[in-house]
């Protein structure tokens, strides 16, 4: 029996889907999927794990770790771990919001080029390089200091208009591949509308492209908040990753031995890029049999 009837077996079995069993079944991707889960739960259930709110300022200001305060304090007498905990709030928020709006944009552009191709694909192709060939980082950093409206919905859009051209490209020459092939002939001579063939043909096999473009992304907005928010751009009011790694900064953690409220943020950013990262090995696996696992 083949994995793949292995994993519809089980699926069958256990009432799961298929695609989730080949998921669960690639350790790397198993990893990933609980460690992203235990940052779900952090953020959903932050009010219930942290134990002060992450503005408040009623403690000595910068100490380090103690009973009361786990991982010291901030220059303004703040709970670092409860700001850790916060955070995590911001950067899924973020990296879902900001990742779904850039793969639906690079998603759309690249799906019209790739089909409609002509004059269309020409005008469509010029914006993408354009988009690919200007400097992500300095036009992120332009957008966001000089928007006359400053909050994280600024920086999920900033982030959004300026990481899509990537996924657009590859989705064009995806969508290129497959619209030659038999299947989306035969639908052009039943009469099936542009827009049919596209949700209906194309799309369902480009399933894993779509995911694995999403998880990028993902990955690139949480990076590019916490990028924004240490150069102090981010939103003021937001606790955030980026936020208490600038505050540290500017705070003067590195002089006063705070290592805590200085690396915490660090390794908590770097778990959840790693926990992406992982997952992104079981979207392979759905793509490619010959990378699942028994």
């Amino acid at each position: 029996m083949t994995l793949e009837a292995q994993a519809v077996e089980v699926s069958r079995g256990s009432r799961l889907p298929g695609w989730f069993v080949i998921l669960w079944r690639n350790r790397k991707c198993r990893i990933g999927l609980l460690m992203l889960a235990a940052f779900v739960l952090i953020a959903v259930f932050a009010p219930l794990i942290a134990p002060y709110g992450p503005r408040a300022n009623t403690f000595t200001p910068s100490i380090g770790p103690s009973g009361s305060n786990w991982l010291g304090t901030t220059a303004q007498g703040e709970d670092v771990f409860s700001q850790l905990v916060y955070g995590a709030r911001t950067s899924l928020v973020v990296g879902l919001a900001a990742g779904t709006l850039s793969t639906a944009i690079g998603l759309a552009v690249g799906l019209t080029a790739g089909y409609l191709r002509g004059t269309v694909d020409e005008v469509l192709s010029f914006f993408i390089n354009l988009a690919l060939v200007v400097p992500v980082l300095p036009l992120m950093i332009t957008l966001a200091a000089y928007a006359p409206v400053k909050g994280l919905w600024l920086i999920i859009f900033v982030i959004s208009i300026t990481g899509w051209a990537y996924g657009a490209r590859l989705k064009r020459s995806q969508i290129i591949t497959l619209r030659t092939r038999d299947y989306i002939t035969a639908a052009k001579f039943a009469g099936d509308s542009t827009a049919r063939i596209i949700v209906r043909e194309i799309l369902p096999n480009m399933t894993s492209l779509v995911v694995v473009g999403f998880m990028g992304a993902c990955l690139g907005a949480i990076g590019g908040e916490a990028g924004l928010a240490f150069l102090g751009l981010g939103d003021p009011t937001t606790t955030s990753w980026g936020t208490m790694l600038n505050q540290a900064n500017t705070g003067g953690a590195m002089l006063t031995g705070q290592w805590a409220w200085l690396i915490a943020p660090g390794l908590a950013f770097a778990g959840l890029m790693t926990a992406l990262t992982l997952i992104n090995f079981g979207v392979d696996a759905l793509s490619n049999p010959h990378l699942r696992e028994d």
